[in-house]
């Protein structure tokens, strides 16, 4: 698994291992690896233009010392130093001496611009708030240099100035980079938008902090061994009973198609049997014949081991009471989509069984009572903040899709893609997920997990796809996990 630490948690693995280590050490150990990265970037060092965009803290520091490496090997290396009293003494010395040039930002020409290669170093992992006038400048003119010109790749040192470590929130401008070594540990706001669409591709510097990070990190990424570790399989002796059965209350006369979505969903997720109570039973039974239906009310649906509610249910007040009698079944709910507009954080924190929550933005930013831009602009801060309030695990959706539960490091999913921006791929993974609850798993398990394979169907489905060709796809999810992570 890929594992993300706060800026505070890296300073301080970053000060002990400083203190096993002569001075200066880290910070060239850090360059070398950057001049490295540099090099796989560039079709030859020898003659290429590398254009060094230097602040005044480390990562300016770490961005002179690389341009050094890199002008010894024949490279013309430009710095512009945004705070030349500030730049660091020791890399701009080395640069020099190396050959490179360095020089005031205000003294850049528009022909400084045509390099092979940039180096980002305007501010590194303790930049807060907003760019600078000077440097938000010098990155617009950067974004239209680079309009203009065919290939022009960008390496952020660390993190894309403009790009906050902790959140990934952009507050205004940043640089947006082909690519981005990050040195010792993740940070969260290279996996979290909007900062994760500005990383570009991301590579881990091993630089030695690994022994001085503690063992709980802030995010976790799920990665195929992790994921098939957890996959409910199947004993011998199980039954259809043995291995769960989910309850989906969903679909209404407007939307009978959320139903047959719903239950699509759960029949892949791992539980033995799917028990469904609405008015689409017609439609799911055509659908998936497997199906146990039951046309009343869920608690006339029979026995279940979780139930998921909401999609596609309506708002009148035959789907509120739909939502009050699931909440109070003693099994684990997950409440999506319709469900998500009868919810009062009291009652939800009083239930005694988990909870999981699936919103999309716009459905968040209703429970927090924000604007969806909030939301959007300001993830990790916002699912944290749903979890806390309804005492809960929420499925944050969207282009990064979050997982929170209590005090334990929030989830992010890898295998998210713009293909699942597409009506009724949300109703799929309410059904999976459930079904995974069904199954056994915790409710924060069941969200990464379900999270993870319906990402991964998308990718393996057709393109464009369907919701049912998300649904139809998941069992080749599930096998290829279990075979990348040796598990067949």
């Amino acid at each position: 698994m890929r594992t993300a630490y706060s800026v505070e948690t890296v300073r301080a693995a970053e000060r002990e291992l400083m203190a096993r280590l002569p001075e200066g050490a880290l910070m060239r150990r850090a360059a070398a690896s950057l001049a490295a990265t540099a090099v796989r970037m560039l079709d030859r060092v020898y003659g290429a233009r590398v254009l060094l965009l230097v602040g005044g803290g480390d990562n300016g520091g770490d961005a002179l010392y690389a341009g050094a490496l890199l002008a010894r090997r024949g490279a013309a290396v430009t710095a512009v130093l945004l705070s030349p009293d500030r730049a660091h003494p020791g890399g701009l010395a080395a640069l020099r001496t190396a050959g490179g040039s360095a020089g005031p930002a205000a003294a850049v020409s528009g022909r400084a611009l045509l390099a092979d290669l940039v180096l980002d170093g305007i501010t590194g992992i303790g930049g807060r708030g907003e760019l600078r006038p000077e440097a938000a400048e010098l990155v617009a003119r950067l974004d239209a240099r680079r309009a203009d010109a065919t290939e022009l790749p960008v390496l952020a040192v660390d993190l894309p100035s403009g790009v906050d470590a902790d959140t990934g929130e952009v507050p205004g401008a940043a640089v947006r980079a082909t690519a981005t070594a990050t040195f010792g540990a993740y940070k969260p706001g290279l996996l979290v938008d909007p900062g994760r669409q500005r990383a570009g591709t991301v590579r881990l510097v091993d630089i030695g902090l690994g022994p001085h990070l503690p063992l709980q990190p802030e995010l976790i990424a799920l990665q195929h061994p992790d994921v098939a570790g957890l996959l409910p399989l199947p004993s011998p002796e199980s039954d259809k009973y043995r291995r769960g059965v989910v309850g989906v209350a969903a679909g209404s006369a407007r939307y009978p198609g959320a139903a047959v979505l719903a239950v699509g969903g759960a029949l892949r997720g791992g539980a033995g049997a799917v028990r469904y109570a609405g008015h689409a039973a017609e439609g799911v039974v055509a659908a998936h014949p497997e199906t146990l239906v039951s046309g009343g009310a869920p608690r006339e649906a029979g026995r279940v081991q979780s139930w998921v509610v909401g999609p596609g249910l309506g708002t009148d007040a035959e789907a509120e009471r739909a939502v009050a009698q699931v909440l109070e079944a003693d099994v684990p709910v997950l409440v999506d989509a319709d469900g998500l507009r009868f919810l009062d954080p009291g009652r939800v924190r009083a239930r005694r069984a988990p909870t999981l929550l699936t919103p999309h933005a716009g459905e968040a930013a209703a429970l927090l009572d924000v604007a969806r831009e909030k939301v959007e602009a300001e993830r990790l801060a916002s699912v944290r903040e749903l979890a806390r309030r309804y005492g809960a695990t929420v499925l944050l959706k969207g282009s990064t899709t979050l997982v929170a539960s209590g005090g334990r490091p929030v989830r992010v999913n890898p295998t998210g893609t713009g293909w699942l921006a597409t009506a009724g791929s949300g109703d799929v993974l309410a059904g999976l997920a459930g079904s995974l609850l069904a199954a056994g798993l915790d409710a924060l398990d069941a969200a990464s997990v379900g999270a993870y394979l319906h990402g991964l169907a998308a990718r393996l489905a057709p393109q464009p796809c369907t919701a049912v060709e998300v649904a139809a796809a998941l069992p080749s999810a599930w096998q290829q996990v279990r075979a990348t992570a040796g598990t067949d």
